[in-house]
């Protein structure tokens, strides 16, 4: 990545290379936000100054890791709100807000998040370089090919090819109601319009944090890079594992995804009288915590689901440590769900 930036500072950092000023910017959602943190200290310990802008309730967890730490404003990024709106910030007031901060510290290069609009509009407008980081498959479609998240394997005939070509105005009426409201923001903080689907990501660098392997074959953008899944775990304690002999069965589910706990819930039910071990966890968000995206009817408060006699539920545990021992995942199929070689993942429910 520092190959694209001409550094400001000339003391070498590690490995020889010149140190660059990095701001690192990401939501607070964990899905986003982890893999913005395991970037920067990447960064880091190649030498390279860097500061991390996420909501403040990272702020331990990013100096916890060695890392320059500034609070971003909190503020929802789907459905957007009307900049000026009673509903809260937009992403064009936290640019606003933001731009003094860029003008007087000068980064080399600002790299956010894709739903991390604020940073974005800020740099541009500032005149600082911009890359764009990707916690998920590349979004942009390709003519011929299923679109973004609907998890459909590559066409292998022309007529598939066809189908999905003959439904791209469907997709193309969603990219151009997010190109307008885009270029809201934009009028907002003093830019001129896109003509760009897409347009919150990085002409000039994109990270794309994917397992190879999940992307459609295309012929990839020259600003394009897929790195693999970019990797950050908030240090936890060990949990107490299932009793017993039997496989243990890891369940996993999103931390931005399924609210109501359903993957966790129908998995203990479907497993409690398998012979095997279940270490679940609800990956419980705090009740105050912010959120980016709207949930946009909040499910009934819940109990938490009771743990079967083969069965541990936990609220919160280290990937690190349960991966380690688990001989099944089951999961959303999110990036940080990562294991040891040989363990076997199963997307238990659609969507992830």
């Amino acid at each position: 990545m520092v190959r694209h930036v001409e550094p400001s500072v000339n003391a070498p950092g590690a490995g020889g290379q010149r140190s660059c000023r990095f701001l690192v910017a990401a939501f607070g959602d964990a899905g986003h936000a982890f893999p913005a943190i395991g970037l920067a200290r990447a960064l880091a310990a190649r030498g390279h100054e860097v500061v991390v802008e996420t909501w403040e309730h990272w702020r331990d967890a990013v100096e916890g890791a060695g890392l320059g730490f500034t609070a971003a404003e909190e503020y929802k990024a789907f459905p957007p709100p009307p900049p000026g709106s009673d509903q809260g910030p937009s992403a064009a007031d936290a640019a606003l807000a933001l731009l003094p901060y860029l003008e007087r510290e000068r980064f080399d290069t600002v790299v956010s998040d894709i739903l991390t609009l604020a940073p974005a509009l800020a740099a541009e407008r500032a005149g600082l370089r911009r890359a764009t980081l990707i916690p998920h498959v590349y979004p942009v479609h390709d003519p011929g090919m299923p679109f973004f998240s609907f998890g459909a394997l590559p066409p292998r005939t022309a007529l598939g090819r066809a189908l999905w070509r003959g439904a791209l105005p469907v997709l193309e009426s969603g990219l151009r109601r997010g190109r307008e409201e885009m270029n809201r923001s934009r009028a907002v903080v003093g830019l001129a319009p896109t003509s760009r689907f897409h347009a919150g990501i990085s002409e000039q660098l994109a990270l794309v944090a994917s397992f190879p392997q999940l992307e459609y074959p295309r012929q990839w953008p020259a600003h394009v890079r897929v790195t693999g899944p970019i990797g950050f775990e908030l240090p936890y304690p060990d949990v107490e594992l299932p009793r017993g002999e039997g496989p243990l069965v890891l369940v996993a589910p999103s931390t931005a995804q399924d609210p109501e706990g359903r993957l966790v819930r129908t998995a203990l039910e479907a497993l409690a009288d398998e012979p095997v071990r279940v270490l679940a966890t609800t990956n419980r968000p705090a009740p105050d915590q912010p959120r980016a995206v709207e949930i946009a009817e909040p499910p009934a408060a819940e109990p938490p689901p009771e743990a079967p006699a083969n069965a541990v539920v936990v609220d919160w545990l280290s990937y690190s440590q349960a991966m380690a021992a688990a001989d099944l995942v089951l999961c959303h199929g999110g990036h940080g769900r990562r294991g040891r070689p040989g363990l076997a993942p199963a997307r238990c429910c659609p969507g992830g």
